[in-house]
């Protein structure tokens, strides 16, 4: 009955608008297996292929759309929070038709926005199923006739739970995944071309994130460049806007994943018994469910001393484990695109402008887009044609545009 329901649910939000807030593909039909990780891990490096399946893309939730790609399922190993080894899955996409720009064919790492926190939300999953919300915008990158690779993360279908907007974590996984689709033989992609990353909101939070890394972490990519749109860069300040929001869900996604990456903190211990409910029920649900069940909670109705949870993000040891993901503290050296709504309202615009700024301080070469429409899920949509632009451009070999000190 709940799988019914999720497919039912998803349909209707993809009927009103393919960027709707929702992720209820149901699994696989090998995904027991498949999504299993052997114990203990094959030695290998980071982005070596642990296993791979043939798998599907359907562009819309009746599935009569399917991509003109060939679609490999894969499981390779990446790194998580701490640098321990951990197995992600994820999606390779080939176009079927030819590579006609200049150079070898290059590879999108695309990361996706706020999925969910239980096994069902896994990206790979909702491409095979045509419930990927985002799914609109990689087709865009397959008709360009790039190479795509989508990350399910760590812990989205996986063991564990989904660190959610972790930083390190995220990072590993949208970079590891570049290099597993570039070691697939059967994605037939090159395996020393030109590389990009995109993402949105959460996905835009991987994307800057990896961005950052790749200069330590992945140095032998040949990374051109990084869309970033609508990053949480402070998560300190979204908490903060998401108290007591209608997507006050991803607030609870959050506390999952700090608990899992540091289960030193301890947080279901501030928890009562209404807010011991809702962390569990937000390990198992994905965006639209989080939304429908959780809509407008204030976190202080969930917390044993009636504090909010926002209350405890400035003390210890709570405040530097929240810092740790932090993005801008570190330089990246390829191009940055950075587009976010002046009305975004889940993400806040400062915290990007006042990204940009710093990375500008730091000598990378930012391009800052300022919009004015109105939501998140509207700023996505309108962020669409200049992001495909942007990557065009960097995959010509044309200089990056550059508008730091005018934002």
């Amino acid at each position: 009955m709940r799988i019914f329901l999720r497919r039912a649910l998803s349909a209707a939000v993809a009927t009103v608008s393919v960027l709707a807030l929702a992720t209820l593909g149901p699994p696989a039909a090998s995904a027991a297996s498949f999504y299993d990780p052997p114990s203990p891990l094959p030695a290998g490096g980071n982005g070596d292929v642990i296993r791979h399946e043939a798998s599907t893309f359907y562009i819309d939730p009746i599935q009569l759309i399917k991509a003109d790609a060939g679609v490999q399922r894969i499981m390779y190993r990446s790194t998580d929070t701490h640098g321990s080894p951990i197995a992600v899955t994820g999606t390779v996409l080939t176009p079927n038709s030819a590579w006609h720009g200049t150079g070898v064919r290059p590879i999108v790492s695309y990361a996706v926005g706020t999925q969910g926190e239980g096994d069902d939300c896994a990206p790979s999953k909702a491409l095979a199923a045509g419930f990927e919300y985002e799914g609109p915008f990689i087709a865009g990158l397959l008709a360009r006739g790039y190479g795509v690779v989508v990350t399910d993360y760590e812990g989205l279908g996986t063991p564990g739970d989904h660190t959610y907007v972790n930083r390190a974590s995220e990072g590993h996984a949208v970079l590891d995944a570049i290099r597993a689709a570039q070691r697939l033989p059967e994605a037939g992609l090159p395996d020393d071309g030109p590389v990009a990353i995109a993402g949105y909101s959460q996905g835009g939070g991987a994307s800057a994130a990896a961005a950052e890394l790749q200069p330590g972490y992945a140095p032998e990519l040949k990374l051109k460049g990084a869309y970033a749109g609508a990053v949480p860069a402070d998560l300190a300040e979204v908490a903060k806007n998401l108290d007591g929001h209608y997507a006050v869900g991803f607030l609870g996604f959050a506390l999952v994943s700090m608990n899992y990456a540091y289960p030193e903190l301890n947080i279901p211990a501030l928890l009562n018994a209404r807010g011991k409910q809702l962390f569990e029920q937000v390990r198992t649900e994905c965006t639209v469910e989080a939304i429908a069940a959780h809509a407008f909670t204030q976190s202080s109705t969930l917390t044993t001393d009636g504090r909010s949870l926002t209350a405890y993000l400035g003390e210890e040891p709570y405040a530097s484990r929240v810092a740790e993901q932090k993005i801008g503290t570190l330089k990246p050296t390829a191009p940055v695109l950075i587009v976010h709504s002046a009305l975004d309202d889940i993400v806040p615009y400062a915290q990007d402008r006042d990204l940009g700024r710093t990375w500008c301080g730091k000598g990378v070469k930012v391009q800052f887009s300022t919009s004015l429409v109105p939501t998140h899920v509207l700023g996505a949509v309108r962020a669409y044609p200049e992001a495909f632009a942007w990557l065009e451009g960097r995959f010509a070999g044309l200089p990056a545009p550059v508008n730091c000190g005018w934002f």
